[in-house]
């Protein structure tokens, strides 16, 4: 069992959590997930790992609540303990000294670009980021991003902060004042699909952090099955990132809306429970 030892509230359903995990906190690497069950007879969910601290023996986790495994976790406080939690699973990102780096996020997906960033800045690199969401409220680890960020850009839909526009919008702006050597980006499945057709537009290498429906985290039950340059590929034991260039996000949308009904109907009974 990990015990929760910290957790704050970014808005109204996005939260982040410090978990007791000393393995995990040694070993992991920016890229890695955890899979983690609320309680014993809890489905197993995918999280990525933000960040950890080796000698607290703690993991930061951050969550945005979605469905009844979410919803039940943000319910958890200090104190209480996750019943259990494996990892880190999956390929860290592969960190070196390219040049230039933009890194885009969007919503959620800034967290777990944020050991990236770290890891790019660290290594030498220019980084660039763009941090995306709907509102200024949805904005996450702003600061924690400006830390390890030669530049960084906001853009919201609304135009409460920042610049008005899509991540679109100011990657472009960035790709044509100057080179940019790499590119990474993590969010929803069709923003990644809009930044990975930007960036071919532009001929600049691009990874995207895949967010599929997983179970098991080992590459046998084949739920997160992607296709990656024509053949199948398993998010969970192959990615999570990918060349964005070769994924077929239209069947990635299709598989994540796969459940959409039966999540609803689930949160729904959950909701009446609590009644």
């Amino acid at each position: 069992m990990n015990l929760i030892t910290e957790k704050t509230w970014f808005s109204d359903k996005v939260f982040k959590m410090e978990v007791e995990a000393p393995r995990i906190a040694k070993s992991r690497k920016p890229g890695h997930f955890i899979i983690l069950r609320v309680d014993e007879k809890g489905e197993r969910i995918p999280l990525t790992i933000t960040g950890s601290d080796p000698e607290k023996g703690t993991i930061t986790l951050v969550v945005q609540t979605m469905g009844v495994s979410s919803t039940k976790l943000s319910q958890m406080n200090p104190g209480e303990y996750i019943h259990d939690m494996v990892g880190p699973l999956g390929q860290a990102t592969h960190i070196y000294n390219a040049g230039t780096i933009l890194a885009c996020g969007g919503g959620v997906g800034v967290a777990p670009m944020l050991p990236i960033v770290e890891g790019f800045k660290k290594a030498g690199n220019r980084v660039i980021s763009i941090l995306a969401a709907r509102n200024k409220n949805l904005i996450i680890l702003e600061d924690e991003i400006r830390k390890w960020s030669d530049e960084v850009i906001i853009m919201t839909d609304d135009g409460s902060y920042g610049k008005k526009g899509l991540v679109t919008a100011g990657a472009e702006e960035v790709i044509l004042r100057e080179k940019v050597d790499e590119c990474v980006t993590i969010g929803p499945a069709v923003m990644m699909k809009f930044m990975s057709l930007l960036t071919k537009k532009y001929e600049i290498p691009t990874q995207a952090s895949l967010n599929a429906i997983m179970v098991d985290g080992t590459g046998m039950c084949g739920a997160c099955r992607v296709s990656v340059g024509g053949q199948t590929k398993f998010t969970c034991v192959d990615g999570p990132e990918f060349d964005a260039h070769q994924v077929d996000f239209d069947e990635l949308i299709l598989r994540l809306n796969g459940y959409r009904d039966e999540e609803k109907e689930a949160t729904g009974c959950m909701s009446n429970t609590q009644v």
